[in-house]
């Protein structure tokens, strides 16, 4: 099976980090908004050299699905409590190291963005449990085993990564990784699966959040019409010996009655199973997933909202902004509708 790539940040690689943050706090900008990157568009520049080749080179040769970095630093009482809502009327500010380091690791390998339909659209977004959220297939869920699926496969131009920061995790609730390239399918499988026989629509934050926040948005128009009427697409893509997979368990299915693919899409619900990986991105560690690459899930657990639950924040970027340009809400082009 495809390994999970590891580097852990040794003294000079953390001391050298301290002084980059140091640098990036003096502008006062936050890596939440747009203005950060356009400001910053060289942060990436600041990571110590060995990150630096190991991300690199995770993007240009694709060695594995996931890289995990260790070893960042995080004062557990800085950060404060594990907050009950992603609305955060308190702010940014008490992650704000941890979200500079994402960014920077964001931008060695692409150009980070956000959905108009998710958390305001902010480039930094959070992932813990949400009371009265429990059962729910998203971030904010708890209870329910979140299947398997890759970020926002209903859109073609869904991220080529998602990055994943523990802020904590002391109960070490795994996340699960299937890498595309061990999944064992016939060749029949393999070839519906590569066919234009599946519908996948938006999961239910993408018009949740909108309809009760900002049913006025035109973001939530598209996303309407994406979870109405939606058009077929392939599930695998890519060559034979180097897949890759969109897929989201939850929220799809076969384009009309066929049985052929519904009996394909099975074989490979299994297979995602059976490949599963788990990985625990626990206090200070950085997940790099290649979102093509691999589909992922969670484990369930029991939220207790008394200020200790897992928390992780996000980043979602795109190999280069040419392909999405002038689909967008502001001038930078990073929060996409």
């Amino acid at each position: 099976m495809a390994r999970t790539l590891e580097y852990t940040l040794d003294p000079q690689d953390v001391a050298a980090l301290r002084a980059a943050l140091a640098d990036l706090r003096r502008d006062g900008l936050s890596p939440v908004e747009p203005p950060f990157y356009e400001r910053r568009w060289d942060c990436q520049d600041l990571l110590p050299a060995g990150l630096r080749r190991r991300l690199d080179d995770f993007r240009r040769n694709e060695p594995s699905a996931a890289c995990l970095i260790r070893g960042f630093p995080v004062d557990d009482g800085a950060v404060g409590p594990t907050p009950g809502h992603w609305e955060r009327p308190e702010g940014h500010r008490s992650t704000i190291d941890s979200d500079l380091y994402m960014a920077m690791c964001g931008m060695a390998l692409g150009e980070p963005f956000a959905w108009a339909t998710l958390q305001f659209g902010r480039l930094v977004q959070d992932v813990f449990p949400v009371k009265g959220d429990e059962r729910r297939m998203s971030g904010h869920g708890s209870e329910a085993y979140l299947l398997f699926h890759t970020d926002d496969a209903f859109r073609a131009d869904s991220c080529d990564y998602l990055l994943l920061f523990g802020v904590r995790n002391a109960d070490r609730t795994p996340t699960y990784i299937s890498s595309a390239r061990d999944l064992s399918l016939s060749e029949r499988d393999r070839r519906l699966l590569s066919e234009p026989r599946f519908h996948i629509v938006p999961d239910d934050e993408h018009i949740r959040q909108l309809e009760l926040r900002a049913p006025g948005d035109p973001a939530l128009a598209r996303a309407l019409e994406a979870r109405d009427e939606p058009r077929p697409v392939p599930v695998l893509f890519g060559s034979a010996d180097h897949p890759y997979i969109r897929y989201d368990e939850p929220f799809m299915d076969c384009a009309g009655d066929d049985p052929a693919a519904r009996r394909a899409l099975d074989a490979l619900r299994a297979e995602l199973e059976r490949v599963r990986q788990p990985v625990v991105v626990d206090q200070g560690t950085l997940l790099v997933l290649d979102n093509h690459a691999a589909a992922h899930a969670r484990e369930s657990f029991t939220a207790r909202y008394d200020g200790t639950d897992r928390w992780l924040r996000k980043l979602i970027v795109s190999r280069g902004r040419r392909r999405w340009t002038g689909d967008a809400t502001e001038p930078g082009g990073r929060i996409i509708l």
